[in-house]
Formats: C-alpha cells, sequence, structure tokens
C-alpha cells in the first residue's frame, strides 16, 4: 500500500493516482448487515411546518455565525439572519417566513446535552421564499472566486455530516495541484439512506451541483463513489452523467465496508493513497465533497435559493412508518416522527447520526440541523445498557478493525488514565469515531465515546495553553513597553536636568561676568571721581 507523502506525490495526474475500476480498498471495517435498501427506493416525504423553528447559530464546523437580524423583525424563507464569523464559519438563513421571536440559548443536537445561542422563529405558515438569486447566463463563464462566495453566502456546509463549510473547503492552495473531485455516494451507515434516496430521485441535480463544484475548483476529473449495494443508484448516476454528456465524469463501485463513506477511506479506496496523518485531502490533491452538498451547490448557483432544507432518514424498530423525510432546517424531531406515525410502544431511546457514529439525545424537542442526516428511534431491546460493559481482555479485535490502523486498545488505557502525550503519540486525532471498535468489543465498552472525550480534554488543555501563551506573551509585551517607558522617561528626566544644570551654569556664568563689569565699572567711576578731585 502506497504510504507516500503530500510532497513525495507528483503534481500531475498520472496513471498511478488516476482511480480504476477495481478500488484498491483500505485497511480494516466490517461488513454490516442492513435492509435500508427498500426504504430509500420510496418517495420522500416532506415535515410540514411547525409552530416554532429554532435554528442554532452554530450548525458547521467552526466558529458559531453572528446574528444579524433583531428580535421582532419579520423575515423571509431563504433570507440570510447570521452572518459567518470568520473563514471557516457558515452562514444561517431563515428556513420559512416568519417573525424572529428570540434570540436565546436552546438545547441543539450535541452529544453534550447543552444548550447553545439559537434565533427562534415563528412561522407564518405563508412559507414565502425571498426574491432568488440565481447566477444569470452560464456560470461556466463567471469568476470561480465570485461563484465560490455565491457558495458561501448560501450557507452550504458539508451535509454528509461533518459539516465542513464547502465555500472553504473549496478555496485553491498555491502550494498544492488539485487534480480530482471525488463525490461521496458511499453511505454505509446500515441504518441512513438520505444520500440513496437522493441519487435514486435526484440524480441530475448531483451531477449539475459536481460540474459547478469542478468550475470553482478548475479541474477536469470527477470520481463518484459509491457501494455495489447500490445498483439502482449507480445506474440513475451514470444515466445522469450521459445526459450531460460531460467526459469529466467516472462512476466507480466501492465495496460495500463500514466507513466507506469517511473521505479519508473512499480516496484510498479509489486511489490507493493515504491522507497523512494530521493533514487534509487537499494535501495530496484530492477534494471529496458529498453528493447532497453537491446537489445544494445546484440549488444555491442555478435556482438562487439558500441552503433551508435537508432530508433526514427517519428510522429504527421504535417508529412506526419508516422514511425519508425532507424537514426544513430548525424542525423539531417531534414533526419528523409525527410524518412517521408516531413511536411505538417499546421505543425507548432516540439517536442522532445514525447507529454507528449516532449519539442519543433526552427528548424530541430538539432543532434538525445541517449535520442532521439520520433519526434512529431505538427499542429496548436494540438499546445496550451500560450494565454490559466489563473489563478490556486484550483481545486485539478493535486494532484488526480500525480503518486508521490505530491502536483502540491502547488509546482506551492512556483516555483512561488522562495521559495526553501518549494520546497524541498514537495518533489519537487520526481517530474517525467510526464505531467499528465499539461494534467488536466482547467486552462492551464505548471505545468511541473515550476517545471523543479524550480529544475533547486534549482540545480543551491545548487551548488552555495557547490562553495561557497569549497572557504570557501579552504580559512579558506589557513588561517590555513598561521598562521602555520607564527608561525613556529616566532618559527625558536627566535630559531636563541636563539642561537645567546647563542653565544654570550660564546663568551663574552671567551672574559672575555682571559682577566683575560692575566692579569694572565701580572702579572707572571711583577713578574719574578721584581724577576730577585732583583737578580741583
Amino acid at each position: 500500500m502506497d504510504k507516500r507523502t503530500a510532497e513525495e506525490i507528483p503534481g500531475q495526474v498520472d496513471d498511478e493516482l488516476t482511480p480504476t475500476k477495481k478500488p484498491s480498498g483500505f485497511y480494516g471495517g466490517l461488513r454490516l448487515p442492513t435492509d435500508k435498501h427498500a426504504l430509500a427506493g420510496q418517495p420522500l416525504r416532506e415535515a410540514p411546518l411547525a409552530d416554532e423553528i429554532v435554528l442554532p447559530l452554530s450548525q458547521h464546523a467552526g466558529l458559531p455565525a453572528i446574528p444579524s437580524v433583531r428580535v421582532g423583525q419579520a423575515v423571509l424563507r431563504g433570507e440570510r439572519i447570521a452572518d459567518p464569523d470568520g473563514f471557516i464559519s457558515a452562514a444561517v438563513h431563515a428556513s420559512t417566513s416568519g417573525t424572529v421571536v428570540a434570540i436565546e440559548d436552546r438545547t441543539v443536537p450535541h452529544p453534550s446535552g447543552l444548550n447553545a445561542p439559537c434565533i427562534v422563529l415563528r412561522p407564518d405558515q405563508e412559507d414565502r421564499w425571498c426574491e432568488p438569486d440565481p447566477v444569470i447566463g452560464a456560470y461556466h463563464t463567471e469568476d470561480p472566486v465570485r461563484v465560490r462566495q455565491r457558495v458561501r453566502d448560501a450557507g452550504i456546509a458539508g451535509l454528509g455530516g461533518a459539516v465542513f463549510p464547502t465555500s472553504t473547503k473549496l478555496t485553491a492552495r498555491a502550494d498544492v495541484h488539485m487534480h480530482t473531485l471525488i463525490l461521496n455516494g458511499a453511505e454505509c451507515d446500515p441504518e441512513i439512506s438520505c444520500d440513496e434516496t437522493l441519487m435514486h430521485w435526484r440524480p441530475n441535480d448531483i451531477i449539475a451541483g459536481a460540474r459547478i463544484i469542478l468550475h470553482v475548483l478548475q479541474v477536469n476529473r470527477c470520481v463518484i463513489g459509491i457501494e455495489e449495494d447500490k445498483p439502482q443508484c449507480e445506474q440513475a448516476l451514470r444515466t445522469a452523467v450521459s445526459e450531460f454528456d460531460d467526459d469529466r465524469f467516472e462512476v466507480v463501485r466501492v465495496p460495500a465496508i463500514y466507513p466507506e463513506g469517511s473521505e479519508r477511506q473512499l480516496i484510498q479506496a479509489l486511489s490507493g493513497h493515504e491522507v497523512p496523518s494530521n493533514g487534509l485531502p487537499l494535501d495530496i490533491g484530492f477534494v471529496c465533497v458529498n453528493v447532497a452538498t453537491a446537489a445544494a451547490v445546484k440549488t444555491a448557483i442555478i435556482d438562487g435559493r439558500a441552503l433551508t432544507e435537508r432530508t433526514v432518514t427517519v428510522t429504527g424498530q421504535g417508529v412506526r412508518e419508516p422514511a425519508n423525510v425532507v424537514s426544513r432546517l430548525g424542525t423539531p424531531l417531534s414533526t419528523l416522527i409525527e410524518v412517521c406515525g408516531g413511536y411505538k410502544e417499546d421505543a425507548e431511546r432516540l439517536v442522532i447520526g445514525g447507529a454507528m457514529m449516532g449519539f442519543a439525545v433526552g427528548h424530541d424537542n430538539i432543532p434538525v440541523v445541517k449535520a442532521c442526516n439520520s433519526v434512529l428511534v431505538m427499542t429496548a431491546a436494540e438499546s445496550r445498557p451500560a450494565t454490559d460493559i466489563r473489563p478490556c481482555i486484550r483481545c486485539g479485535e478493535c486494532a484488526r478493525v480500525c480503518p486508521s490502523k490505530l491502536l483502540p486498545q491502547q488509546l482506551y488505557w492512556y483516555a483512561g488514565s488522562h495521559d495526553h502525550e501518549r494520546l497524541e503519540r498514537f495518533n489519537i486525532f487520526d481517530c474517525i469515531e467510526c464505531g467499528c471498535c465499539d461494534y467488536v468489543c466482547p467486552s462492551n465498552i464505548r471505545l468511541a465515546q473515550h476517545f471523543r472525550y479524550a480529544k475533547a480534554e486534549i482540545t480543551v488543555r491545548d487551548a488552555d495553553r495557547e490562553r495561557a501563551q497569549l497572557a504570557k506573551h501579552r504580559f512579558e509585551n506589557r513588561d517590555k513597553r513598561q521598562t521602555l517607558d520607564a527608561n525613556e522617561r529616566a532618559e527625558q528626566l536627566a535630559e531636563k536636568k541636563r539642561q537645567a544644570a546647563a542653565a544654570l551654569d550660564i546663568h551663574k556664568r552671567r551672574q559672575v561676568i555682571d559682577e566683575v563689569m560692575e566692579r569694572v565699572k565701580a572702579k572707572e567711576r571711583a577713578s574719574r571721581n578721584q581724577d576730577s578731585t585732583d583737578t580741583r
């Protein structure tokens, strides 16, 4: 397996880098049983407008957006209500028309269960759009930078779950030769089928969006990776490519192995090259975009509409009618459950994000956000109680299936002892939290949870160190400034003293001269008086 770094890989696309119809695969992974494909073939359902829409300011990787509306303001669907804060951030738009009733902390979809700042809308039930702003004429005649800015203005983030701001991902680097766009259609979680549904019903939108991304990146190659157990979707995409008559596209079938949908694993499966540790796909010339993200780019550029909705898979043995639902962002999960017939009597746990990488939430009054690709309603029989956890027996099964080639059992011990230095030495940040180690662990240890917590600890530690270094740097600079100011004041005072002394010296000299002159004049007067007396 090729393990060359980004610097060693040639700058041009050669035969070695060209994906073939026989993918090379990746280390580890699992073949998981699934019955989701029948669900993907069903027509999409649409969630109705809720009585209240809650839009978190942080629905993306990076800094939260900054509110640009005030309480009491009327807004239209697609209107921007929060601006991105910096390069790695994304705008937030109203997902329906209505009135801003609050800007406050609400519960958001997050493993912590904590509250975060949100903009709360009361819909007017009219769902009126703001004026669309499509690219006039052919987008390929536009400056790629302007098209990328349109993507940023539309608030698009990766809809596969990572929600990295798409405009940031599409920004070129002068030191890297980009050669391939990879369109990620490998939706490998055994419960999630929203992307499969999208490929089945809207393949033309996906290809149209990918063509726009090719223009932004200025590359001439797009490889679509799709799992072998989705033949209908594969055929739909091939038909869409032929309709566009675009020879830059290649549809490649990959094995249905979890976590094939992770961009690192998909790139390795298609090209045989690994993304460097602590690196990005861009470091080796690849950009990987989810199929739903590509469709959202088409909607933003050609239709002129911001990202205000997404498709969510609502499934599990605890819901009556599993389905893929088109939901406006900010809609409470309870509304989606109602669209799918409600809960069954034995429903026990609500999980956001799928069976393998999802996290449980305490209630269903939580809004749909850009990262919410699945809502899984589990029964008591499906849930694994915490009492089943037993001590690690160091069997090594977790290392055998880890797609990042880590040693989970070692990371587990170091995480338990808070040994951050060894955790970093064993590359804990290469962990993609796929849950393969959890799945095969005979002791039922929640390894991924330990790693997620350890990474958060290290991130907090590094942030504290950075703040401490910044504070130290500021203190040292302040001390230097005070020392310089004190020295400058001392020099100024010394100079004033020298000037005063010099002035005093001059004054004394003048006094002496004046006294001498006065004595001379007195002698002259006395001499004249004496001469006058002698004359008489």
